[in-house]
């Protein structure tokens, strides 16, 4: 019972982390993993679990959770015709591949090069959300599917090292590349499940064996907290959906750079004080 009590703020966090990034999936298309991976390392650290795993497991997990969530975020969106299924069947492929290669190789990476990534890209995300230089530099690309290809590919590789379902990658790609913000987003959240499936095996694999992971880890993987976090995000993330679609595409894009720094910032001053 004592051990019940001591473990019970533990799992309250996670359930809580699990409600909000819920929402945030099916608002911004980020499923869920900009507030999973940071609340996630945050919570094993203060279990005391060694630093130079603490990024890894959280990534990792954040990953094994978006997949429930990035479905049920996906059919929300595809329900209020936001998913491009040309532009999902363009890219899934190669997002998967890049995600894998991405999960597969972050095992020979320290935590804080992952938080460093996680942070750098965050910001040059919302940098491009206030200024629109993406569309200037790629908006022509629009219509070669070699640049789409890789793109994806990219973006899939970055995303298995931040832990995040793509979104923040993704969404303004595919704006840049003509397609409406709702669109940008509903597509994206679909995209989220190849990115969270590809990164998942990775991990798995990167992590199997490796010393002082947490109980009923899978490689990297903690299955608690793909549980507890996961349940709650798949039941709040049509919320998001629901209200991305009374948003205007202004408004929209505003709370969505206003997000990206928060927690790139956050993530960035971990790395320099760790």
């Amino acid at each position: 019972m004592d051990t019940l009590l001591t473990y019970l703020p533990f799992f309250l966090g996670l359930v809580a982390t699990g409600a909000v990034s819920g929402v945030l999936a099916g608002l911004l298309g980020v499923g869920g993993g900009a507030i999973i991976v940071p609340a996630l390392a945050l919570v094993l650290d203060l279990l005391g679990y060694d630093d130079a795993i603490i990024q890894h497991v959280a990534v990792a997990s954040s990953l094994a959770i978006i997949i429930p969530t990035g479905i049920v975020s996906a059919r929300s969106h595809h329900k209020r015709g936001a998913v491009d299924l040309r532009v999902l069947r363009l890219w899934a492929p190669f997002i998967l591949v890049g995600t894998l290669i991405g999960g597969l190789l972050a095992g020979f990476f320290s935590g804080n090069v992952l938080r460093v990534v996680f942070g750098v890209m965050v910001y040059l995300v919302a940098a491009n959300i206030v200024f629109d230089v993406l569309r200037k530099v790629i908006g022509h690309l629009r219509d070669s599917s070699l640049s789409h290809r890789a793109f994806a590919s990219v973006i899939g590789f970055l995303s298995a090292l931040m832990g995040i379902g793509g979104g923040s990658l993704s969404v303004p790609t595919l704006s840049a590349l003509g397609l409406t913000m709702h669109a940008a987003v509903g597509t994206a959240a679909a995209l989220g499940v190849a990115i969270a499936i590809g990164g998942t095996i990775g991990f798995i694999v990167s992590g199997w064996g490796v010393a002082g992971l947490p109980p009923f880890s899978l490689g990297y993987i903690s299955l608690p907290a793909v549980v507890a976090v996961g349940v709650m995000a798949g039941v709040t993330a049509p919320l998001g959906a629901a209200l991305a679609h009374r948003l205007d595409q202004k408004t929209l894009k505003k709370v969505f750079a206003v997000f990206l720094v928060l927690v790139g910032t956050q993530m960035l001053w971990k790395a320099l004080v760790s």
